[in-house]
């Protein structure tokens, strides 16, 4: 049996390490390493609880408006108010735009450049691949990327900069929308349609999000036309419904809030279909196998204490769990919690969550929700408030429960006289990235890639890679 190191790797924001025990070209065991301490939760500590505001988006500049969300969310939990209708309207607008860029860059920029690798030369695809999709020399990009710069000009609209704006308060948003800025983010949106149904999907954006059975994803992906159809050709070819399989209990928190819901519902799904309630107080913190010292078992009563000696810690990560289980979060938990007939039937047809599931679940996903925009820019009511006025109490608990592109993201607050006495973040990536607890259970990568063939390449291996990759890692969100 040999140990290697894979990484630093590329194309992730922040670090990452994959520490594998591969014997005969297998991976028996992995310990996955987040290797930068940032700190941001001791730095919120003693602070105006409005401080959150300016401080946590700046915890990452791909999702900042998901951690300016989750934070304005936070607070308006412990002042026990609501936002302005309009004000949510608005953030879920700004949010979505943020996710489906995070979507779309994952695809194109991150996942989709591994299929270009000499490793494939064989394949019948690879010229089309490397034409595509290599990285830097790729048309995909090229066409992407001022389609991108076009979608983050939502942000422009609405929080006027991104990233890390100061527009998502608890009341909403600060900014109200005249009728010429409505049709700016119209015309925004239909740019981005257009793109989308030319290049991504080759089909209207409706096909894409109603598809319910593998049939017609089958059926779809024999047509020509669209990254996407090639996508789902080459994880056929390469069976990537068989590779990376997820521990089998899927989280999520739910989706863009309004005072009464949110389009995509809180729960929590398990490989067979059913869906649970999600029971919030039900998540707790390991810290068996990370650098930090154990100050307590759940986000509400734990600190972050780093403690860089500790024996037999491997991360910078915490282990997060569901009612002591690990849970994984993203696109596909979200839809499987909000029951999409298709994305059921491919979990329950490959035993679990599969790379090619994910994969399929972000881009499905991503023409749900540019539809869900045009609808809420039409439910604006322009002439009524963006934000509402609210005054934080000088001691009180809260919890912001969003969605990033990756999954779930929880921000936990406590103010006394004032001032936070305690802020946990637990972000998507420290779910799906976590290590082993207390009982030795691992992560869902670590998890993933156990029993992954690298074919002799080890850490050079694609499917190492794609395994890691179609978890959309963001390293920086993770510790804290």
């Amino acid at each position: 049996m040999s140990r290697v190191v894979a990484g630093p790797f590329n194309r992730v924001e922040g670090d990452l390490e994959v520490t594998l025990d591969i014997s005969d070209g297998v991976i028996n065991k992995a310990e996955v390493t987040t290797t930068l301490y940032r700190g941001f939760e001791q730095m919120l500590a003693g602070r105006p609880g409005l401080d959150a505001l300016v401080v946590a988006p700046r915890i990452c500049g791909i999702c900042s408006v998901s951690q300016s969300i989750a934070a304005a969310a936070a607070l308006r939990d412990l002042a026990g108010g609501r936002a302005a209708p309009n004000g949510y309207l608005a953030a879920n607008l700004a949010h979505a735009a943020e996710n489906i860029a995070d979507h779309l860059t994952h695809f194109y920029l991150f996942f989709m450049p591994d299929f270009a690798r000499d490793e494939y030369a064989g394949r019948q695809w690879f010229g089309s691949a490397v034409e595509r999709f290599k990285a830097v020399s790729g048309g995909g990009s090229a066409e992407f990327l001022p389609m991108r710069k076009r979608l983050l000009e939502v942000m422009g609209v609405i929080a006027g900069k991104w990233p890390h704006s100061l527009a998502f308060q608890p009341g909403g948003t600060t900014r109200a929308i005249d009728v010429g800025e409505r049709v700016q983010l119209a015309t925004l949106l239909g740019e981005f349609e257009v793109f989308l149904e030319r290049v991504l999907y080759g089909v209207p954006l409706a096909q894409v999000f109603s598809m319910e059975t593998e049939d017609e994803l089958a059926a779809y992906a024999g047509e020509p036309g669209g990254d996407f159809r090639f996508f789902l050709r080459l994880a056929d070819d390469l069976a990537l419904s068989r590779l990376g399989m997820g521990p089998g209990r899927l989280l999520s928190y739910g989706a863009y809030h309004t005072a009464d819901g949110s389009l995509m519902p809180a729960g929590v799904a398990s490989a067979d279909g059913t869906v649970a309630p999600l029971d919030v107080e039900g998540i707790s913190e390991d810290v068996a196998h990370s650098w930090f010292m154990k100050t307590g078992d759940r986000p509400w009563d734990s600190e972050t204490v780093p403690t860089a000696e500790k024996e037999g810690a491997y991360s910078w990560a915490k282990a997060p769990r569901l009612a002591g289980y690990p849970a994984e979060t993203g696109a596909v938990a979200r839809l499987a919690v909000a029951r999409h007939p298709l994305i059921l039937a491919l979990i329950a047809r490959d035993g679990g969550t599969s790379v090619r599931t994910r994969i399929v679940a972000r881009l499905v996903e991503t023409a749900f929700l540019v539809h869900s925009m045009q609808g809420w820019l039409r439910q604006l009511r322009l002439k009524e408030e963006f934000c509402s006025h609210f005054a934080l109490p000088h001691e009180a608990t809260g919890v912001g429960l969003v969605e990033a592109a990756r999954g779930a993201l929880g921000h936990w607050v406590s103010l006394r006289s004032d001032s936070i006495e305690r802020y946990q973040i637990i972000a998507p990536t420290t779910w799906n990235f976590s290590p082993r607890d207390v009982a030795g259970v691992p992560g869902p990568l670590e998890s993933a890639l156990a029993g992954l063939d690298t074919g002799g390449l080890g850490a050079k291996s694609a499917a190492l890679q794609h395994v890691i990759r179609s978890f959309d890692p963001c390293m920086v969100c993770t510790a804290h």
